[in-house]
């Protein structure tokens, strides 16, 4: 008779036996980079290509499902096999950033797999074909161990259009309703706390892109003749950003601050340690909101971040005042930020501040959201992957950075756990974007676990 044990045996084998970083491989070398406006052939073979055939193999019907945009299409797999049992949707992305090719180290080719040591290089193996790889591959384990029955109804929803935005995924899914109809939500992506401690995180942080601009002139100025009685935009500039957020990263604009952290995410939290491993940045001292730890910094609180500024030309500077000066903000937020009114909050501070020459527009914002805490997946999940793995995972309020979760959460009314298979020091949307052996030795175990439990809830009468 088949046991739990059983699958876990068969997924571990799949990376052993070479077949896993084989199939890896071959989607890696798909080139889907969705903000190339040339990668629409590569977006849809990969789906075509791959996937469908990967799918039909797991006895799953699947269907090409257009965007309604012009944007990259959809794959939608379905396997049932009974209304009596479970239903569980997942989800991934197929396409990837761009491959910056010639940057890689010991020029590595991106669009190949690599190994070296414990590290799996290629531009995808983190983010997101590792990851959705990971978890077909489980559920091909979970089969074999039935004898061709994974004992629940799954359904993936791959989509080609993660990394410009989700564009039109909730349009999608509000269109899919029925189909996509599940009784929970398991998919991963994003890092793990650590290489070395599971994760479950039930959301994502959301984000708020506020660009500031100071254009009081055509050209520079030069500074000998003009210092001293014409305005400077980029010292405005500085000056505005400093009046939101002070040198220690605290924001000073309560606006842009979450509600209190209540006590059932403290209590979450009260075991996570941010410990960064070999080659990660070592944490800043005194940095980012006071009172909190580290881990509350990163879960559960907000962020404002300066993500780019531009004045006169730093390559060539010349000895003159510039006439415009630009910034890239963005605010990282939690559930229950007013995060609707920050962009017209951030404009009325600055311009009730001596700073009315700043023009403040606001630019790709995405929704928080998260898991009810108090839902009983979470225990399941956390359960499961500590019998596995004899560890308790980490169960994380949410995702540090942005997910479309929210389309799963709120749009479709789904309980959402994500088991995330790479860790902080992959190197996403870098170059050298590689995973772990052992971690992905792990997270197929996991995954195959999680299923093989799955299948044994009682069915519905």
């Amino acid at each position: 008779m088949a046991t739990r044990s059983d699958a876990i045996s068969n997924a571990r084998e799949h990376l052993h036996s070479g077949a896993f970083l084989n199939e890896l491989g071959r989607r890696v070398g798909y080139r889907t980079e969705s903000q190339n406006p040339g990668s629409g052939p590569a977006l849809r073979a990969y789906l075509e290509e791959n996937l469908r055939p990967a799918f039909a193999e797991l006895g799953f019907a699947t269907w090409m499902i257009e965007s309604p945009t012009g944007k990259g299409p959809y794959l939608l797999a379905n396997y049932h096999e009974d209304d009596a049992l479970p239903t569980v949707l997942t989800y991934g992305h197929g396409d990837v950033v761009d491959g910056m090719e010639g940057e890689w180290r010991d020029q590595f080719d991106p669009w190949q797999v690599t190994t070296k040591g414990d590290r799996v290089y290629g531009r995808g193996t983190a983010d997101n074909k590792g990851q959705h790889s990971i978890n077909m591959s489980a559920m091909r384990a979970v089969r074999e161990a039935r004898g061709g029955r994974l004992g629940f109804n799954a359904k993936f929803l791959i989509e080609t259009g993660e990394e410009i935005g989700s564009p039109d995924l909730r349009n999608v899914c509000e269109a899919l309703r029925e189909e996509l109809k599940a009784d929970l939500f398991i998919a991963s992506d994003g890092p793990r706390l650590s290489a070395d401690r599971p994760t479950i995180f039930l959301g994502c942080r959301g984000g708020n892109r506020i660009h500031l601009d100071v254009n009081l002139r055509e050209g520079g100025h030069h500074s000998g003749n003009w210092g001293g009685v014409l305005a400077n935009p980029a010292t405005i500039l500085c000056n505005a950003i400093a009046s939101l957020v002070d040198g220690n990263g605290r924001m000073k604009l309560e606006a842009l601050k979450p509600p209190p952290i209540s006590n059932r995410v403290r209590a979450a939290l009260a075991d996570v340690e941010i410990k960064p491993t070999e080659g990660e940045p070592e944490l800043s001292e005194n940095w980012g909101e006071e009172g909190l730890t580290a881990a509350e910094r990163l879960y559960a609180w907000n962020t404002l971040e300066v993500l780019a500024m531009s004045s006169g030309s730093i390559e060539k500077p010349a000895n003159a005042i510039p006439g415009q000066a630009s910034a890239v903000l963005q605010l990282r937020f939690v559930v229950g930020t007013k995060y609707e009114e920050v962009v017209d909050a951030v404009r009325t501070h600055l311009h009730a501040n001596g700073f009315p020459m700043v023009e403040v527009s606001g630019a790709q914002r995405f929704a928080a959201s998260r898991t009810d805490m108090d839902s009983p997946w979470i225990n399941w999940a956390a359960a499961s992957i500590q019998q596995t793995t004899g560890k308790a995972p980490a169960v994380l309020p949410n995702f540090g950075g942005s997910l479309p979760n929210d389309v799963f959460a709120e749009g479709l009314g789904l309980p959402t756990i994500w088991v995330p298979h790479s860790y902080p020091g992959c190197s996403q949307h870098a170059p050298d974007e590689h995973i772990l052996l052992p971690v992905t030795e792990e997270a197929l175990a996991i995954m195959a676990g999680l299923f093989w439990d799955l299948g044994e809830i009682p069915r519905r009468t």
